[in-house]
C-alpha cells in the first residue's frame, strides 16, 4: 500500500494513538512509494494552496516550493545528486501536510497545523543540507544559462 493510500484513509480518531516522534516520522518514510512520489508531483497545485493558504504554514511556502522542486527535477532525471532518503522525506512531509484528517485536524483553529508544522520541521532538520545543494545547483544552473 502507498504512503498516501494509507494516510488519505485515516479518519481523525486512528491518529489519536499516533504521537509524532523521530522514529514515527522515520517508519513512515520507509513506507513511500515511486507512486507518491507521482502523487506529490500531481498535487502540486494543492499542496501551494495549501502552504500559502494558513498563516501557520506560510513560512513554509518557499520551501515547499524547493522540496517540490526537487521531486520534480529529480523524478525527471535533472537532478541526479540526491539520495532517495531525502525524496521520501519530502513526499512523506508534503503527503501529510495535504491530508486534512491528520494528528490534528486542520479545521481546528488555532492548533490544527501543528503536527503539519512538527512533520515539516522534523523532516527539513534531516535533509537541509540535500536542500542547500539543490538550491545551489539550482542558482548555478540558472545563472550559467542567462
Amino acid at each position: 500500500m502507498k504512503f498516501w493510500d494509507k494516510v488519505s484513509k485515516k479518519s481523525a480518531n486512528d491518529y489519536v494513538d499516533d504521537v509524532i516522534t523521530d522514529a514515527t516520522v522515520k517508519e513512515n518514510i520507509s513506507k513511500v512509494s515511486e507512486e507518491d512520489v507521482e502523487i506529490v508531483i500531481d498535487k502540486e497545485e494543492a499542496i501551494n494552496k495549501k502552504l500559502s493558504g494558513s498563516t501557520s504554514l506560510k513560512k513554509y511556502v518557499e520551501l515547499g516550493r524547493l522540496m517540490l522542486a526537487l521531486v520534480k527535477d529529480s523524478s525527471s532525471g535533472k537532478y541526479k545528486q540526491v539520495p532517495w532518503y531525502t525524496i521520501a522525506t519530502i513526499v512523506m512531509s508534503l503527503l501529510y501536510v495535504l491530508n486534512p484528517m491528520d494528528l490534528i485536524p486542520d479545521f481546528i483553529p488555532g492548533i490544527g497545523y501543528l503536527d503539519d508544522i512538527t512533520i515539516l520541521s522534523i523532516g527539513l532538520g534531516w535533509i537541509e543540507s540535500d536542500l542547500h545543494r539543490y538550491l545551489d545547483w539550482k542558482l548555478s544552473k540558472n545563472t550559467i544559462s542567462e
